[in-house]
């Protein structure tokens, strides 16, 4: 959820891209269930469109809107 309310799009139709700032054990969880897509390299992740949906049903069941809706 968090990862999804401090993301970007850098053009519209790009998956949502975040900053790595978590846990790496946390990070690794995501993208084994393939929510994320990371590299070792790289500072930021990518939000999969599974990983979207999942922050928005999470945000929907806490009664939070995203700033974008």
């Amino acid at each position: 959820m968090l990862m999804y309310l401090t993301s970007w799009q850098e053009r519209v139709g790009e998956l949502r891209r975040c900053w790595k700032g978590y846990d790496f054990d946390i990070l690794d969880e995501l993208a084994e269930r393939d929510l994320i897509s990371t590299s070792q390299r790289a500072k930021s992740a990518y939000l999969i469109e599974d990983g979207e949906r999942e922050a928005r049903s999470l945000l929907g069941r806490h009664g939070i809107r995203a700033a974008e809706e």
